[in-house]
């Protein structure tokens, strides 16, 4: 159920000590081949971690061999330095493990705390002990090291037509669109080559990970990768292929959801008959990051009225008169007034449900999105101490 999932990889994950508790903090995953293809997506955020920017250029070569991820430290905002440490890391990586990998073809991958240098005494010999444990069985070891705030550890796989796609994630906080924000590895055994793994990623992150918006704040440190190692020998048509990546991908989005810091109540946020896709994705994100409509949810409030206000705030095409609004199917504003009786709304469940009608045209979209709470606030405050 994790990166391991997929034929031809192996991964681990250990405690190198950068984290002052002790737990897991330091995960490695290595394509064994005989296809070492790749993709990724990474932050829109213009401020990005030394990581993203070395990432961002192994990735233009369409060659990975190795991710190597830590958490208890971004290394973001950490200037040259930083970037220094992020190409040290791949070159320890590549030396551990030998044979044909080189720096260039190894991406790398940080979370946690912005503006603090990775201790790099702890680190690189890390790397050695992640390569000594390296394991066909290692994905959940390494799902496990990745994490920062999260209160479990995300993976996710699909088998299908002879191939699997497997993956891992971790984020808690800082989740909203921009990509991603979080760190993700997927893998496959899929014989499938660099242009279609980008083709196949970005389109499933358009619809998955970039629909994820806990608390409207994007992360420096973004980084979703896909690795083909082509082990299985199975080409696969596009479209069957893009299916699988999206469904790995939704499944770990809907975990980011569920395991957002503090968080209550899980919110689908369904906006229908919109002019367009993107005016669809333009309410229901800011929807998602009306902080009065949040609060209300946490109280079980079905307030209605903070999603038309909402709604008011955006560019797109509708008649105030027109506008509906269904809090868990109870469509407690009709054309733009008072609807059924919102006392009818039950919000005991995690699951809130608020369908958005512009009454517009025929596209629409879907925006995850929780409540606001006090355990968020309090977890915020103290994330750095």
């Amino acid at each position: 159920m994790s990166v391991t999932a997929a034929q031809g990889f192996t991964a681990a994950g250990i405690a190198a000590g950068i984290k002052a508790n002790g737990n897991p903090d330091l995960a490695l995953v290595v394509n064994e081949g005989p296809r070492l293809a790749a993709a990724g997506v990474f932050t829109s955020n213009r401020v990005k971690a030394a990581p993203v920017l070395w990432s961002e250029q192994v990735l233009r070569g369409g060659t990975v061999s190795a991710v190597v991820l830590n958490s208890g430290g971004a290394n973001a905002c950490t200037g040259p330095k930083g970037f220094q440490d992020t190409h040290a890391t791949a070159e320890k990586t590549a030396a551990v493990l030998g044979g044909e990998h080189n720096a260039g073809e190894i991406a790398v991958a940080s979370t946690g705390l912005i503006g603090v240098l990775l201790p790099m005494d702890k680190l690189l010999p890390g790397i050695e002990t992640a390569a000594a444990a390296l394991a066909a069985d290692g994905g959940e070891a390494a799902a496990i090291a990745i994490k920062t705030t999260d209160t479990v550890h995300k993976t996710a796989a699909v088998t299908t037509a002879g191939f699997t796609v497997g993956g891992m994630a971790k984020g808690a906080g800082m989740l909203a669109p921009g990509l991603a924000t979080m760190l993700v590895v997927l893998t496959t055994d899929a014989d499938v080559d660099a242009p279609t793994l980008d083709r196949a990623l970005r389109a499933a992150t358009r619809t998955t990970f970039d629909r994820v918006d806990s608390d409207g704040c994007m992360s420096t440190n973004d980084t979703v990768l896909l690795l083909a190692s082509g082990a299985s020998g199975v080409e696969p048509g596009y479209e069957e292929f893009a299916e699988a990546v999206r469904a790995v991908c939704d499944d770990l989005g809907r975990q980011l959801i569920g395991d957002a810091e503090g968080a209550s109540k899980d919110i689908r946020i369904e906006v229908v008959n919109a002019a367009t896709e993107d005016e669809a994705v333009d309410v229901g994100r800011t929807i998602a990051r009306n902080n009065l409509l949040k609060c209300a949810v946490h109280g079980e409030d079905p307030n209605w009225g903070r999603v038309l206000s909402a709604i008011g705030t955006t560019s797109a095409t509708f008649d105030p008169d027109r506008l509906n609004v269904a809090i868990n199917g109870v469509w407690v504003c009709k054309n733009g007034s008072v609807g059924e009786d919102r006392d009818l709304v039950s919000m005991k469940d995690r699951d809130v449900h608020i369908t958005a009608d512009l009454a517009a045209g025929d596209a629409s979209a879907v925006i995850w999105t929780n409540d606001l709470t006090a355990e968020y606030v309090h977890e915020n405050s103290a994330y750095s101490s």
